[in-house]
C-alpha cells in the first residue's frame, strides 16, 4: 500500500496463479465517506489482502462507496460482500445488462472456430465464472460527464469503450489525475474481444486512447502495475502496437484461410512456451484478441469472413 496524494491510496491486491499478478485498488478517503475504486476477485485471497489494509486505512466499510471501472472479475468480484446496505456501486448500465447472462456471447463463438471440447475447458476455468461477485449488487449507473466528489477531489466519469463495452475512466482535472482501469496501462496492453458479431472492440479502443490523449493529464494511476505519467506517449505506443498486430494478420492469412482460433495460435504472445501449453484461458484471451483485429480490419475492407460448414474463416478482402 502507498498514499499517492493526501486522501488517495493504491492498494496493491494479489491475482494468484495469474500473469497479471495483481490488481491496483484506490481509496479515496473523504469527510463523511470513502471512495474504494475496484476490489479485486471474489477468493479468500484477494478479500484477505483488501480487508486488512483498509483496516489499516481506518476504512469503516459502513461509510465507504464504491466505482467500479468495468465488468471484468478481477474489478468488480469482491464488491458484493464488501458493500454495506448503505454503500453505493456506481458502474456503467451497458455491462450491467450483459453480467445477467453468459449466453450473450453465443454469436460471437461461431466466428472464432474454437474446437468443442476446448470451448468447454475455456468456460470452466474463466475467471468471470469462478471469481465474480455472485449477487449483483444495485448499482448507480454513471456514464459521460457524471460527477463524483469525495473530500478535497472531483471526478469526471470518462467512457472508454473498447477493453470492454462500457469501461469507465476517472479523470480529477484539477490534480490532472486518471484513475484509467484497463484502458490505459503503463507496460501491459489490455485484451480486447468482441462480445458479439457486430462490436468492433478494436475500433472503439482506438477512438477512446484519442479521447484520453486529449485530457490534461500529469499521473496515470492503472488497474494493473505501476502509476506512470506522459500518457500521450503511452497512446501512441499502443497505437503502434495495434498496427503491427493488424499487419500481423494480414500476413498470417496471406498463407490462406483462417479461423480466428487457427490465426491466434500462430500469432506472437508474451507467454512462453508453443501454442498447445499455454492454459486454456489464456488461449480464449489470445483467440478473443485475434477476433477483435479481425474484426477491425473487416471494416476496413481488408478481410472478409467466409462461411465454411457450421464455422467461419477469415481471408483477405
Amino acid at each position: 500500500m502507498e498514499e499517492l496524494l493526501p486522501g488517495l491510496y493504491r492498494v496493491e491486491v494479489p491475482l494468484p496463479r495469474n500473469p497479471l499478478r495483481s490488481i491496483n485498488s484506490y481509496v479515496v478517503r473523504g469527510k463523511d465517506r470513502d471512495l474504494i475504486v475496484d476490489t479485486g476477485m471474489n477468493r479468500e485471497e484477494c478479500a484477505s489482502v483488501l480487508l486488512q489494509k483498509l483496516r489499516e486505512l481506518g476504512v469503516d466499510l459502513r461509510r465507504a462507496d464504491f466505482f467500479i471501472t468495468h465488468l471484468h472479475a478481477d474489478h468488480l468480484g469482491l464488491v458484493s460482500s464488501l458493500r454495506s446496505g448503505d454503500s453505493l456501486v456506481y458502474f456503467n448500465r451497458p455491462e450491467a445488462e450483459l453480467l445477467s447472462s453468459w449466453e450473450r456471447m453465443g454469436g460471437v463463438i461461431l466466428l472464432t472456430g474454437i474446437p468443442d471440447e476446448e470451448l468447454l475447458r475455456m468456460m470452466q476455468t474463466h475467471p468471470g465464472r469462478l471469481y465474480g461477485p455472485g449477487t449483483l449488487p444495485p448499482f448507480t449507473f454513471v456514464g459521460e460527464g457524471s460527477r463524483i466528489e469525495v473530500g478535497e477531489f472531483s471526478f469526471t466519469c470518462v467512457e472508454t469503450p473498447g477493453h470492454t463495452r462500457g469501461h469507465l475512466c476517472l479523470y480529477e482535472p484539477r490534480r490532472r489525475l486518471l484513475l484509467s482501469g484497463d484502458h490505459l496501462l503503463g507496460d501491459i496492453t489490455p485484451n480486447l474481444a468482441p462480445l458479439s458479431e457486430e462490436e468492433n472492440p478494436l475500433g472503439e479502443y482506438l477512438r477512446s486512447l484519442e479521447k484520453i490523449a486529449s485530457l490534461d493529464v500529469e499521473l496515470v494511476l492503472p488497474g494493473h502495475r505501476r502509476p506512470f505519467r506522459d500518457h500521450r506517449a503511452r497512446v501512441e505506443e499502443l497505437k503502434l502496437h495495434h498496427r503491427l498486430r493488424a499487419e500481423e494478420v494480414l500476413s498470417l492469412l496471406e498463407e490462406g484461410r483462417k479461423t480466428a482460433y487457427e490465426l491466434a495460435s500462430e500469432m506472437t504472445w508474451d507467454l512462453e512456451g508453443p501454442w498447445e501449453s499455454f492454459p486454456p484461458i489464456q488461449r480464449w484471451f489470445a483467440t478473443g484478441e485475434a477476433l477483435a483485429h479481425l474484426r477491425y480490419l473487416e471494416e476496413e475492407g481488408r478481410v472478409r469472413r467466409v462461411e465454411e460448414g457450421d464455422g467461419i474463416r477469415w481471408e483477405l478482402g
